[in-house]
Formats: structure tokens, sequence, C-alpha cells
């Protein structure tokens, strides 16, 4: 039986990846949460379902190293996949310092731990952002040059650079993913989807960012498709980049919607499953508020060609949340 440390496990899209890992395998998981960065118990509760024998949950703030003992109860894991992670970029503008400390912080916790305690995998979850704008008719490949827009985005590049001299210099074997905008159950209001639900609901103007022109635009993935991806990428033999027979870096995908929509479009989506009106106003802040981007983009024919295909279509997975949503509306 394989064992699986897990970190943001009581985060959105971790939470997805524990339930699926959950109900696809007999896996044993170890979850660490410090509860103190958007992490909710009843996340884990929820993907839970059932299976509680199977997971063992550990407190502690991963933006600090785990002390000896911490270390010696955890043991030895097959893989570890370090979804940990703050991740909204308006609050990373708003105060910076301790979001990027956190982030930076949480990365050396789990790549030291896996220098010492080597698993076969390690998978260092990371974000579309890194890789800046994508103008249009552009979509990123793995190894595109990072140029991180916002504090967020450049936590997040510390963090796969980090993991990167980790397995130069230690041999620990880290795989890297970069995934776009992620929706699906008990996802945090903060987010534009989770917003659109709750203000089209009530009735309110929704704001969309862009103008006439030109309207800022996302690839969106349902969380549980993401976690079908990273499990699929666990399963599979990672490949590794070859220059002149010498291994160059890690491995690295990149997880993508099968669907590109601009934010009017996904706004008028979420109006029509609910049934409402949609009323909006466009704003073009783009321009007056630096650190945002009208336009992110993956290149997923990697993962593709790798075998993986989402198992839920967007617009039926996104039918599902919106329903989900109205009977759960505490996360509203």
């Amino acid at each position: 039986m394989k064992k699986l440390l897990l970190t943001g496990a009581a985060g959105f899209i971790g939470s997805h990846f524990l339930e699926h890992v959950l109900i696809n395998t007999d896996w044993e998981v170890t979850c660490v949460s410090s509860w103190s960065h958007k992490g909710t118990p009843e996340r884990i509760q929820r993907a839970m379902r059932g299976q509680e024998h199977r997971v063992t949950v550990i407190t502690h703030d991963l933006s600090e190293l785990f002390t000896e003992t911490t270390k010696k109860k955890l043991g030895k894991f097959d893989y570890i996949v370090n979804f940990a992670a703050d991740s909204h970029v308006e609050r990373s503008i708003d105060d910076p310092v301790p979001f990027v400390k956190n982030n930076v912080g949480v990365a050396l916790t789990m790549l030291e731990f896996a220098r010492e305690y080597p698993p076969d995998v390690f998978v260092q979850i990371s974000t579309d952002e890194v890789y800046g704008a994508a103008p249009v008719g552009t979509n990123h490949k793995e190894w595109s040059p990072i140029l991180p827009s916002n504090p967020y985005s450049a936590s997040k590049a510390c963090q796969e650079a980090i993991a990167i001299s980790y397995w130069r210099t230690y041999g620990v074997p880290v795989v890297i993913t970069n995934t776009m905008n992620n929706f699906g159950e008990t996802q945090d209001g903060e987010k534009y989807i989770a917003m659109l639900i709750r203000q089209i609901n009530n009735g309110e103007t929704v704001t969309v960012h862009g103008n006439e022109d030109y309207i800022g635009s996302r690839f969106y993935l349902h969380a549980r498709n993401h976690a079908d991806a990273v499990l699929h990428i666990l399963k599979s033999a990672p490949t590794k980049y070859v220059d002149n027979n010498e291994i160059v870096m890690p491995d690295r995908y990149n997880v993508v919607g099968d669907e590109e929509l601009n934010n009017l479009e996904i706004a008028e989506m979420v109006a029509e499953i609910l049934g409402k009106e949609l009323k909006y106003e466009l704003k073009d802040f783009h321009h007056t508020r630096s650190g945002h981007d009208r336009r992110y983009a993956l290149d997923g024919t990697k993962l593709k060609e790798s075998g993986w295909v989402a198992p839920v279509p967007l617009r039926e997975s996104l039918k599902k949340y919106v329903g989900w949503t109205l009977n759960n509306n505490i996360w509203l």
C-alpha cells in the first residue's frame, strides 16, 4: 500500500485531490495543515467520505521547519504532493511580505523534509501565473520564460526555483505542475466564479474586467479534473529533459482546462445555469492596477500526449458546481 504526504488538504484544491485519491486508490494519506491560511476542517471531512481510517491529519505551520519529533512521526512516504500556499492575488498585492514569506517557507519545509526522507516523487503544485501575461495567440509551454506580474505569482516562482535547486543539488525527485484557474465545490467566496454565483443569484451587478475591445480570459478547470491529472502524473513514470545525454531539468507538466472563456462568457454561463438575468459592468482596471494580467494561457499538449484526458467537461462540471453551491449556501 502506497503512502502519500499531502499539504493543502484543508484548502479548496487540495481537498479535491484528497477526495480523488481516496476514491481511486487504496493509499494511506497523511495531511498537514496549519488551519490558518483559509484551510477548513469541513473540507477534509467532506473529502474523506467514510475513509477516515486511511487519513491522518497533523497540525503544523508549514512556514516553519518540522521538528525532529514531527519528522520521525511522519516517516517516509512514497509520494509527496505540495499544494499548500496562499493563493489570492489581491491579498498578495495588499500585503505582500507575509504572503511571500509564507509561500517560500512552505516550499523550504517540504523540500527539506523530502531531502531527509526521499519519496519516489515530489510534486510541486504551481500556477500559470509564473509565466506572466500570455499575448493573444500564445499559450505558454513548459519551461517558457518566467515573468511573474504580482507578489503571488512571484512567490510561486520562488517555490519552483527552490524545488529545482533541491532536484539539482540534493536529488529530490521533483515534478512541477502548472495549472490554470480552478473552480469547484467548497471554493472560497473571494474567487471569481464563486463571486459570480453569489452576486448573480442575489441580483447584483457583476464587475467584468476588460473593455469592449478586449475582455480578459482564462482556461477554467474543475478541481477534480486537476486532481485526476496530478494522480495520472504520480502513476506515470516521469520523463526527463535530456540535453547531450545529460538530464538538465526536472519533469514539468501544464494542467489546462479544455476551453478558453473570457470573463463575460463565464459570467453568462453562470447566469444561464442559475436562470437569472446577468447585470454587469465592464471595468478596465488592468491599466490602473499593477499586477493584474488580462490573459493567462498554457499549452497542455505534453500532458495530453502522456494519455491524460479530463474526465468531466467544463460545462457539465460548472453546472454541478453551481447546483451544489446553491444547496450548500454556507459557501456563498
